[in-house]
């Protein structure tokens, strides 16, 4: 896909250290960079048509304005000869980054904008677009590793391997490892059985031994078909007995980007984002990459 990629602006802090990501993910790509502010008028119960602050100009636009020459002067600055442009679009962030990723290849946002509650660790739009994009999203947070590898949380099921797929490839572009983190429990550790897995196949006694090379297979061959295709990336595969979104947050400490699936295995059906995802969205110490496995 030859698509670009959408970074989307708002002046604060957590939106300029998307533009720095989003930079870098288009000079990697050697595609252009397109940074868009969506811009809503404070007031809204004016009539259709109008505004009640008159014109988009003054102080307003010099400000919308300066948003926007900041990001793409951060953006040049981080990338040289990066062909970076730019548009103010009308409309809620969520929603026009929502339409612009239907012909991206990565949209980046912060993990918080310059509006919300100070106490929620996560925007709505990058959780909204995270569940509800046409394309991969990362949401810029933590303090990057530069030399670290990317991780991928691995968990078997048919809807992880477009994340998996992102990840090999993400890995290859920034010439780093591959960590695919798989975790496991039991009935006996946890006192209930791992998530997607059948009462029945782990007893309260359970052959832990037996359970483990099952779960070595089944990393093993989530991975097979993308280690073909990558034989440059050094993969490390990562076998981790315990719950899936404590080891991930762990494992992230060290990390320069993390990946993930929308959803995987367990969980209510309605759900677009899956607790991993949410809780790495929350509390990873790294970018996050949440690739969704379809429309």
């Amino acid at each position: 896909m030859n698509g670009p990629v959408v970074v989307g602006v708002d002046g604060s802090p957590s939106a300029l250290a998307a533009v720095g990501a989003a930079a870098q993910e288009a000079s990697l790509r050697g595609v252009e960079l397109r940074v868009v502010h969506a811009f809503l008028w404070p007031a809204m119960h004016a009539p259709p048509g109008s505004s009640p602050l008159g014109p988009f100009t003054g102080a307003l636009h010099e400000m919308v304005e300066r948003i926007v020459a900041d990001a793409v002067e951060g953006a040049r600055s981080q990338a040289a000869g990066l062909h970076v442009t730019h548009a103010v679009i009308a409309g809620e962030a969520s929603t026009v980054l929502q339409a612009q990723s239907r012909r991206a290849q990565l949209v980046v946002v912060g993990h918080r904008g310059s509006g919300g509650f100070a106490e929620l660790l996560v925007g709505s739009t990058a959780v909204h677009l995270s569940a509800h994009a046409h394309c991969p999203v990362m949401v810029a947070r933590g303090r990057p590793n530069p030399a670290g590898p990317v991780l991928v949380a691995v968990d078997g099921s048919p809807r992880g391997q477009p994340a998996i797929a992102f990840a090999f490839s993400e890995a290859a572009l920034r010439g780093t490892d591959l960590i695919a983190l798989h975790a496991w429990s039991t009935w006996t550790d946890h006192g209930e059985h791992a998530l997607g897995r059948p009462a029945e196949v782990v007893d309260l006694v359970g052959d832990v031994d037996r359970l483990q090379q099952e779960e070595e297979r089944e990393l093993a061959e989530a991975l097979s078909g993308q280690r073909e295709q990558y034989p440059g990336v050094t993969l490390r595969p990562r076998l981790v007995r315990g719950r899936t979104r404590p080891a991930l947050i762990e494992a992230s400490v060290d990390a320069q980007l993390m990946v993930v699936g929308a959803r995987g295995h367990g969980g209510f059906t309605g759900l677009l984002l899956g607790s991993v995802s949410q809780a790495a969205l929350h509390h990873a110490h790294c970018p996050v990459t949440v690739v969704r496995s379809g429309p």
